[in-house]
């Protein structure tokens, strides 16, 4: 997300950018970071946990309890 922060700044320096001008764009930027953001996060659990494959479901459940913040 840090990523993101920084586009928002550079937008935001944009002399001829109009507020708000690049809405949908930010979101759906937003929206693929945060998918990246889950697969790095899944890449690590995996390492942590010394599996050869990630057990799907308790990865789930952790990554939903802890990170999922829309379904709470």
């Amino acid at each position: 997300m840090q990523e993101l922060i920084e586009i928002i700044k550079k937008r935001q320096e944009d002399d001829e950018a109009m507020p708000f001008m690049y809405n949908d764009k930010i979101i759906a930027l937003a929206e693929s970071m945060l998918e990246k953001e889950k697969e790095q996060i899944m890449d690590a659990y995996m390492e942590g946990g010394d599996w050869e494959s990630l057990p799907q479901p308790r990865f789930d459940n952790y990554y939903n309890s802890t990170f999922n913040t829309k379904e709470r």
